[in-house]
């Protein structure tokens, strides 16, 4: 197996790890996600797809092009994960449904932002190794796998302009 058609493999792994992982936290380590923390689990599942795709394909453009997809939606997804980091150090604010808004004008208002709002807020971590965040680690793991398939990428192009 060549080292570009190795990397999808390495993708598929890493993505279901890391997803494993976000649900083992959830089912037994008793950790609730919020929203922003669902929505950053889509560009793992786009990935294991893609990835999957492309070693059952074996073809090697169906490979460089999962490839760059990955990268670009690894990217999109440390955007993300830098936008939640930035949510609970209350640098941005939050989606209203996650985070609640200023004071309510009645007690109407009151209620439906109570209905509304998720049980876990966005800005308020449950879990940090180090200092960093569940949410800090999906940025560093993000980038670190976009990287990855950005210099799997180019090898993979490298190869087939030799």
């Amino acid at each position: 197996m060549s080292g570009t058609r190795r990397f999808p493999l390495l993708l598929l792994a890493a993505s279901t790890a890391v997803v494993g992982a976000a649900w083992a936290s959830q089912l037994w380590g008793g950790l609730q996600p919020c929203e922003l923390c669902l929505y950053e689990r889509w560009p793992y599942y786009a990935v294991i797809a893609a990835s999957a795709l492309a070693l059952l394909a074996r073809d090697r453009r169906v490979t460089l092009a999962a490839l760059a997809f990955a990268a670009l939606v690894f990217l999109a997804g440390a955007g993300l994960a830098f936008y939640h980091v930035g949510v609970e150090q209350h640098w941005f604010a939050g989606p209203s449904a996650c985070t609640g808004g200023g004071p309510a004008g009645s007690i109407e208002e009151l209620r439906r932002r109570l209905l509304a709002q998720q049980p876990v807020a966005c800005d308020q971590p449950q879990w940090s190794l180090f200092g960093v965040t569940l949410a800090g680690w999906n940025l560093v793991a993000s980038l670190l796998l976009a990287a990855g398939a950005l210099w799997a990428l180019r090898q993979g192009s490298n190869r087939r302009a030799a």
